[in-house]
This record gives structure tokens, C-alpha cells and sequence, in this order.
């Protein structure tokens, strides 16, 4: 959430931000109501240091024994006054609430102004295979193998869900567990194992709810107000929700498994074949609090992090700084990893890595408190995928392929796949 202070204050940094993000539609509603707010609550402060005054009056009366009659009733007007001014001013900060729940974090002054067309590609990894045949797509490769199943997963759930089988099923837990040890031996973030039920303020902390709410799998029966999460990111942000951290903990790196459940409720169109757009998928996810002097130079780390494990399986990569218009509603500076997938032939997004600032941490009160500092300050919370199963396997299996049909394991796998070293029918 944008702090409404800075907003008044930079009305048209806000502005050209929000516009950047096609979001600056309620600004001038935004404001008008911030402005009725204020003047309200000056006079109601007005009001209550009358009142203060008149508790004063009546003290200093007492104490000379004097009748405090005419004072008591003064200061019972003044507070029905305020009484009365307290409903329209908590009516006030309510529908500045609701607005603020809907506007998105305004945009890094770094970043491409614009679409998808604006992102500027960063840098490139790797080769891209030169085949001695020509290259299958994944949904070929494994129906012919026999390791995913998506007529039968539609039969148990619908269009657009995963049953991985026999070596697939291997693959997908291995490529996890290689994922969760890299991050934690070498990059040093702690492990955590959520739940994937979260309630509405957990949603609301990182800023999926209100917003989002569409593409989001919703349990509301018999007393239940719970959400299937969309990422790790939610229920590992809000650990730290509503406390007060202290300057030395930080920074927090945390990394999480999780199955991640979307709707997808606007894919209509898009490509949804196979393993490229599912309602249910696997990610390893990478969390940051840290303070907000060193956010973008904890970014640039994360996005490493990520890299290495493209590096590691040997998979062609490019990174993406994504344009203003392409940015998450709570972003405010996100970088993609695309990897290369040959038989489709296309650059496929398999993590996605974010500064939020204090956007997440102010809806979340998420502070940290230093022993130099007067009051606490909100921590910067930044996550990345480190990465998402589905695109990652489609590039291991299509990258990987040969003229058999048959899918080499890249070799850093192949411990955890009790030593495979082919996967065949």
C-alpha cells in the first residue's frame, strides 16, 4: 500500500508513476478525500484539545472547591461534538482505505515507461542447441515416454491440471529438491514448509486481495474464509506479519516448496497446451525483508540466485527488466528469467523476481526498530521464483531431447534421480 502522506506530498511523482501503470484514474478522488479527511480531523483535534482544556478546568475547580457545574456541562458539548465528527471521519479514512487497497505500487524511475513491447532484454546465457534432427515439442516427448498423463489428469480434475507419472513424477520431485539444496547450501536462505490455505488478510498483506480476487481458488463455507495461495510468497511474507522486527535479524532470506493454485481466469487466448499455463503447479520460492537502503542491491543478488540454477542445469536463459505496464500491481522494479525451449521454439517465463519497497510490508505492518532509531520504519520485502517447475521442465525435456525419444538427465539431477542418467519408455 502507498503511503498516503508521500502521495500528498509527491502528488506528481504519484501521478506520472501511477500513469506509467495505467492506474491513475482514482488519484483526484484519492486526494479530495484525503483533503475532506483532514480538515475534519483538524477540527476534531481542535475539539479535543478543548476538551483536555475543560478536563483541566474542572480539576483546578475541584481542587479550590468551587462548583465545576457550568465546566462539566462545557466539556460534555464538546465531546458529543466530537463524537458526532468521529463517524464521518472513520467513514473518511475507511473509503481512503478501500482506494488505497486498489492502487498499485508506483514504478522504479529505472525501468522501460510502457507494455510488454517496452521490456528491455539485460543479458543472455548459453547456447542454443543446434540439433542433428528436428526437435519434438514436450507434449510429444512425453506422451511417447509415458511420464505425464494430461487426458487423465483432466479426468480427475479438469482441462489444465498435471498427473506426472513413473520418471516424469521423479523428475519434477528432483528438480525440487535440487532447487531447496542450492538455495540453502550455497545462498544461505532458510528453509521454511507453509500451508497453502491463507486467510484474507495474508492475501490482502501482499497485495492479491482486493485486486486479485478473481484468480484466486476461494474456500467460503461453514465459517471458512480461506484462499488456496497463488505463490509461496504469500504465506512466507506474512510470518512477519503485524511485528516489529529487530535491525539485527535483518537481512531475512527465507526459501519454500509449495504448490501454487491460479485460476488463470484471464488465459483466454493464450497458450495453454501441455505444461505452459496450469491451474495447479510447483515452485521453489525466495523471500527477502531487508532494510531499504540495500533493496536493489538485494534485488540484483536474487536475481542470481535464480540464474544459478539455469547455470547449474545448463538451460539457455535471457533476463528481462520488465516495462512499467508489465509489472505485478505491487512491484516496484521486476526483473524475468526466460528459458529456452526449442521444440516450441520459445522463450518461456520461469521466475520472476521483485522488489516491493515498503509496498508489502506497509499493508502487511511488517517494521524493524534499531537502537538509533526513533520509531520503526518499514522493512523492504522483495521474492523471487527460484524457480517454477512446469516451464523449467519443459525446457530440461525439450533442451535435452534425442533423436530417440529419449530425454537425457542434465548430470546435476541425476543424484536425485538414484543415479538415471536417460529417461525411456
Amino acid at each position: 500500500m502507498l503511503d498516503m502522506k508521500f502521495i500528498r506530498e509527491n502528488v506528481d511523482l504519484a501521478r506520472k508513476g501511477l500513469a506509467a501503470k495505467n492506474a491513475a484514474g482514482r488519484l483526484d478522488e484519492l486526494l479530495a478525500l484525503d483533503e475532506d479527511r483532514r480538515k475534519l480531523g483538524f477540527k476534531v483535534d481542535e475539539l479535543r484539545a478543548k476538551k483536555n482544556a475543560a478536563n483541566d478546568q474542572i480539576t483546578a475547580l475541584i481542587k479550590e472547591k468551587k462548583d465545576p457545574k457550568e465546566a462539566i456541562a462545557a466539556m460534555k458539548s464538546v465531546a458529543q461534538e466530537i463524537d458526532a465528527l468521529e463517524v464521518p471521519l472513520k467513514e473518511f479514512e475507511e473509503k481512503i482505505t478501500q482506494i488505497l487497497l486498489f492502487i498499485p505500487n508506483i514504478p522504479h524511475p529505472s525501468i522501460p515507461v510502457g507494455g510488454p513491447d517496452k521490456n528491455r532484454e539485460v543479458r543472455t546465457w548459453g547456447e542454443k542447441r543446434k540439433f542433428d534432427f528436428k526437435p519434438k515439442d514436450h507434449i510429444e516427448l512425453v506422451e511417447a515416454l509415458d511420464i505425464i498423463d494430461f487426458k487423465r489428469a483432466t479426468k480427475i480434475s479438469g482441462s489444465n491440471f498435471i498427473l506426472y507419472k513413473k520418471a516424469g513424477a521423479l523428475l519434477e520431485r528432483a528438480l525440487i529438491n535440487f532447487m531447496l539444496d542450492l538455495h540453502t547450501r550455497e545462498h544461505g536462505y532458510a528453509e521454511v514448509f507453509p500451508p497453502v490455505l491463507v486467510n484474507a488478510a495474508s492475501m490482502t498483506g501482499t497485495g492479491q486481495l482486493p485486486k486479485m480476487k478473481d484468480d484466486m481458488y476461494h474456500l467460503d463455507k461453514d465459517g471458512d474464509d480461506l484462499y488456496l495461495i497463488p505463490t509461496a510468497e504469500v504465506p512466507v511474507t506474512n510470518i512477519y506479519r503485524d511485528e516489529i522486527l529487530d535491525e539485527t535479524q535483518l537481512p531475512i532470506y527465507h526459501t519454500a516448496y509449495s504448490a501454487c493454485f491460479r485460476r488463470e481466469a484471464g488465459s483466454y487466448g493464450k497458450d495453454t497446451r501441455g505444461l505452459m499455463r496450469v491451474h495447479q503447479f510447483n515452485k521453489v520460492e525466495l523471500v527477502k525483508f531487508v532494510k531499504p537502503e540495500t533493496s536493489y542491491q538485494e534485488l540484483e543478488a536474487l536475481v542470481g540466485n535464480a540464474e544459478k540454477v539455469f547455470h547449474l542445469l545448463k538451460l539457455p536463459y535471457r533476463v528481462l527488466e520488465l516495462a512499467s505496464g508489465d509489472i505485478s500491481f505491487s512491484a516496484a522494479k521486476c526483473y524475468d528469467l526466460e528459458v529456452y525451449a526449442p521444440g516450441l521454439d520459445k522463450w518461456l517465463e520461469a521466475s520472476s523476481c521483485s522488489n516491493f519497497e515498503d509496498f508489502q510490508a506497509r499493508r502487511a505492518n511488517i517494521r524493524y526498530k534499531g537502537k538509533d532509531m526513533k520509531k520503526p520504519a518499514f522493512v523492504h520485502t522483495l521474492n523471487g521464483s527460484g524457480v517454477a517447475t512446469p516451464r523449467t521442465v519443459v525446457a530440461i525435456i525439450e533442451n535435452y531431447q534425442q533423436a530417440d525419444g529419449s530425454i537425457a538427465v542434465p548430470e546435476v539431477l541425476q543424484p536425485y534421480m538414484h543415479g538415471l542418467k536417460e529417461i525411456r519408455k
